[in-house]
């Protein structure tokens, strides 16, 4: 099957897949229920008729749309079926034999870590790896700008998410003066070069960038600020970044404009409300690359076989045991 023949059947089904399901068909389990009771349906009404939820995105920085938050009930039923086509896409990389690398870039505390959280929670890790590298050593900063980013690039059947990537010369480093102007301006020439590069050898390379708003993005600091558990989220370059919100809104301008090619383009994610931006990603990203379900089948389990009764078990007070406090 030809390649543009197998996106046309598998776009086509997909597309009908990825579509929310349609709620009747559990309610007829239901209908014991009270009537007065909120239907699936009727918590989900609005995200089904808003063409905004699935739609085109828009760049939401210094916005002021607002849309009714997703129900608990509908978001996280809509999650486990995005995550399960995720499950379907990584058996065909693997059987295909396809390489993938997904970049997420955007504004600090947008979202980025939460939507790749839950896009490998449901995978193998043994097929699909994060790549979030540190600041380059000394070694490294004597190195090509890229060098030490393809080295993590994904080999055939995996799936690479950079949890930010070597877009870092054209934000953080270009606004915080990390980097030279001759540095930035060979960066700018180089970037979509070197991505074509990639596409040509036959990765496939998305590339996403979360877009909040300063309000939003204050709010999230403020609650990483009281919670000692996100409290690691917030760096001090995070707090610098603060007072240089037009400086970021400018450098990221200029990134699209030269970065934004059709072998990759960029694609925003309107990510001030969490819920809809994860379900949009992954809705997303499984339209981007064409596949089809070849789930393996269920095993069957065997009776287990009898116990030879040879085995005898050490003595508990031999053994060490982790207390059970709760």
């Amino acid at each position: 099957m030809s390649t543009d023949l197998s996106y046309e059947l598998n776009s086509n089904a997909e597309s009908r897949s990825l579509e929310p399901e349609k709620p009747g068909k559990k309610l007829k389990k239901k209908e014991k229920k009270k009537s007065k009771q909120k239907t699936l349906a009727e918590l989900t009404t609005t995200v089904i008729e808003t063409p905004s939820s699935y739609g085109e995105a828009l760049d939401l920085e210094g916005s002021e749309v607002k849309q009714k938050k997703l129900s608990k009930t509908f978001y996280e039923a809509e999650l486990c079926r995005l995550q399960t086509e995720l499950v379907k896409l990584q058996y065909w990389v693997k059987h295909q034999g396809l390489r993938v690398a997904i970049i997420f870039e955007g504004r600090d505390a947008a979202g980025k870590g939460g939507s790749i959280k839950r896009i490998v929670e449901s995978l193998n890790p043994r097929g699909c790896r994060v790549v979030a590298l540190s600041k380059p050593s000394d070694v490294e900063k004597t190195q090509w700008y890229f060098q030490r980013y393809v080295a993590h690039l994904p080999a055939a059947g995996e799936i690479v998410l950079f949890d930010r990537s070597w877009y870092n010369r054209a934000g953080v480093e270009r606004v915080m003066g990390f980097c030279t102007d001759a540095e930035y301006t060979e960066f700018m020439q180089s970037c979509p070069e070197f991505e074509r590069m990639l596409v040509r050898s036959g990765i496939i390379l998305l590339k996403y960038w979360f877009s909040v708003s300063d309000a939003e993005q204050e709010k999230r600091f403020q609650e990483r600020v009281k919670d000692p558990a996100k409290r690691w989220k917030l760096s001090p370059m995070d707090l610098e970044s603060r007072d240089r919100w037009e400086e970021f809104s400018m450098a990221k301008d200029a990134m699209f404009a030269h970065t934004n090619i059709p072998e990759a383009p960029w694609f925003t994610v309107e990510a001030d409300d969490k819920r809809r931006s994860r379900l949009n990603l992954f809705r997303h990203l499984l339209s981007k690359i064409p596949y089809q379900d070849i789930t393996p089948d269920a095993l069957e389990l065997p009776p287990r076989k009898a116990a030879s009764h040879k085995y005898v078990r050490p003595p508990f007070n031999e053994q060490f045991f982790v207390p059970q406090v709760y």
